[in-house]
């Protein structure tokens, strides 16, 4: 008799993943102790002994925020379970939270900078996490609240790498369950006898991200029908399509613009397409040591101002003491 379904299904998204690594090399799964990433890490552990002709090592980190009294007993409890599942290494990392872009942002970078130096040193081809099709809807939605571009409309990526900033080494990270949903995971954790541990701050409706998962989408299924979630998902998809295509053009656009580091050339600029314009702004910002989480559409919109209605105007200030001007025909971005 086969896998439960639910089991089956995990497993194959985490095999898929696995099949596009080099062989033998290190896997860590990133794991909270809910449902979704418990999920990852029991399958994680079922398939790194399979994956391959000789397999491959297999171990899992889970993060203490200190958010929350007695987090670091139920770090503990997880790295227990995740031990137990046979997956070695197995730890948690205590980090501290700052408030730099809000709790949520300031919490999701100290966790990545716990799971970058994790990956590093024991040298991990990747990191997986535990997001599902449901936290896809969610972001999607986030982002269409927040009147955003394509690109924070596209959601999540199914794989990405992040430089870490104390090595500056690449670490690529993958979301095996994009294409399943919440309920699978949580159906996948009985069917393996897991238990997983609901976070109370999954429940704070303080948080937007809370309000919508509990709020704004039971109320679009029930306005609308079921499925919006899957609906929400596959535009994601879609349009990630769409900004990788301008990403790239806009890339070439910024080489072809540029006249010297932070220098760009104004003639240039407006004869692009609006929708390459702003990226190729953006990532002259972003160069210049603007902040990519705190730059908006609105700081790039005053930006392309100085290059489609120049009326003398001196300066845009922007996030990252950044300063974008304009002087005899070239865009310049520099310290404020």
């Amino acid at each position: 008799m086969g896998p439960d379904p639910a089991v089956a299904l995990v497993r194959s998204a985490v095999r898929r993943v696995l099949d596009g690594l080099p062989p033998g090399a290190m896997v860590l799964a990133a794991c909270s102790g809910g449902a979704d990433s418990l999920a990852l890490a029991g399958a994680l552990a079922f398939e790194a002994p399979r994956s391959g002709p000789d397999g491959r090592p297999a171990g899992a980190v889970t993060v203490d925020h200190g958010l929350q009294e007695g987090s670091d007993a139920r770090a503990a409890r997880v790295v227990r379970t995740l031990a137990d599942l046979g997956l070695d290494p197995a730890g948690s990392v205590a980090v501290t939270v700052g408030e730099r872009g809000g709790p949520e942002n300031a919490a999701r970078e100290a966790r990545y900078g716990a799971l970058d130096d994790a990956a590093v040193r024991l040298r991990a081809a990747a990191v997986l996490l535990g997001h599902t099709r449901d936290d896809q809807a969610e972001t999607v939605l986030l982002g269409l609240a927040r009147g955003s571009g394509a690109r924070s409309l596209a959601g999540m990526p199914p794989s990405f790498v992040r430089r870490s900033a104390k090595e500056g080494a690449e670490v690529r990270y993958a979301r095996p369950l994009l294409d399943l949903d919440r309920a699978t995971t949580r159906r996948a954790c009985e069917a393996m006898g897991l238990e997983p541990w609901d976070d109370p701050h999954n429940d704070d409706r303080t948080y937007a991200r809370v309000r919508v998962r509990h709020e704004a989408l039971p109320a679009l299924e029930k306005a609308l029908g079921p499925g919006i979630a899957e609906a929400l998902a596959r535009t994601g998809r879609m349009l990630r399509d769409d900004a990788d295509a301008l990403d790239d053009l806009a890339a070439g656009a910024y080489a072809e613009a540029s006249t010297a580091p932070g220098e760009l050339d104004v003639e240039r600029l407006a004869a692009l397409p609006r929708a390459v314009r702003t990226r190729v702004l953006r990532m002259a910002a972003i160069k210049a040591g603007s902040p990519p989480g705190t730059l908006a559409a609105v700081h790039v919109e005053e930006v392309d101002r100085l290059v489609t209605a120049w009326r003398g105007q001196r300066h845009v200030d922007l996030p990252g003491s950044v300063r974008a001007f304009r002087r005899y025909g070239r865009l310049l971005f520099g310290p404020a």
